[in-house]
């Protein structure tokens, strides 16, 4: 069994990756996909802790949510990360993988409040957590409420997954001779104002002394080598 480095991980994941070539949406079979590179680091022994985002769904109603009032759109993309959390869940299940969905919008119904000591105990009981709701305030996006969760929980690193295998200093998808970075400072990465991670999340983690990984989800075996302290897209810490 190959050596695990990090034993407690925050995987932040956004919602787009969760579109495959869809405009917008859950595809299927990436859903099944990223469960099955979730399942590789889970077998390891690591303790997993998810943060997904909502912009596959949000993306749908953008234009309508230009109409509307910033606090309650900002609400509707918070319920769209407890869709793509449920769906996880059930992805994960079916696998075999026992799985918990804490939400920080509560819904009794559907998924536990976020408490703390209660995560923590999922995780040490072998459970994959799913955190949903993003930090259950609006003006807020998903990268924040990895840090805080991941600071709550006391996490070791956060592994954003993403669509680019790493952090360049321009778009790649736009500039060909975009430089790739394969560390960086909390400093570096926010005095270049790169966009890959929201500002007030690198200053958290910058804080608390937890690095941030930042990674392509889309290759197969990327988060396991990532938990076992393989060279894997760009560490900022």
């Amino acid at each position: 069994m190959a050596k695990v480095k990090y034993k407690r991980v925050v995987l932040k994941m956004s919602g787009e990756v969760l579109m495959g070539t869809h405009r917008y949406g859950i595809d299927p079979q990436m859903l099944k996909f990223f469960a099955g590179e979730i399942k590789k680091a889970y077998s390891l022994g690591v303790q997993l802790a998810v943060v997904v985002g909502g912009g596959n769904i949000w993306r749908g109603i953008s234009l309508f949510a230009q109409e509307i009032d910033r606090v309650t759109a900002d609400y509707m993309g918070m319920l769209a990360t407890i869709i793509n959390g449920l769906a996880l869940q059930d992805s994960l299940e079916e696998l075999g993988i026992p799985t918990r969905v804490q939400t920080a919008i509560e819904i009794a119904k559907l998924a536990e409040p976020f408490i703390r000591r209660r995560a923590i105990r999922h995780l040490e009981k072998k459970r994959i957590v799913v955190f949903a709701g993003g930090t259950g305030n609006p003006y807020f996006t998903t990268d924040p409420a990895a840090a805080l969760r991941a600071v709550e929980i006391a996490a070791e690193i956060i592994m954003k997954a993403t669509k680019v295998d790493g952090v360049y200093d321009k778009d790649p998808a736009k500039y060909k001779k975009a430089k790739k970075f394969s560390s960086l400072t909390f400093m570096e990465a926010i005095n270049r104002r790169l966009k890959v991670v929201d500002a007030t999340a690198l200053s958290l983690c910058w804080e608390n002394k937890i690095p941030i990984m930042v990674f392509n989800i889309n290759k197969a075996g990327q988060i396991k080598k990532a938990v076992c302290g393989e060279k894997v897209g760009t560490i900022i810490k």
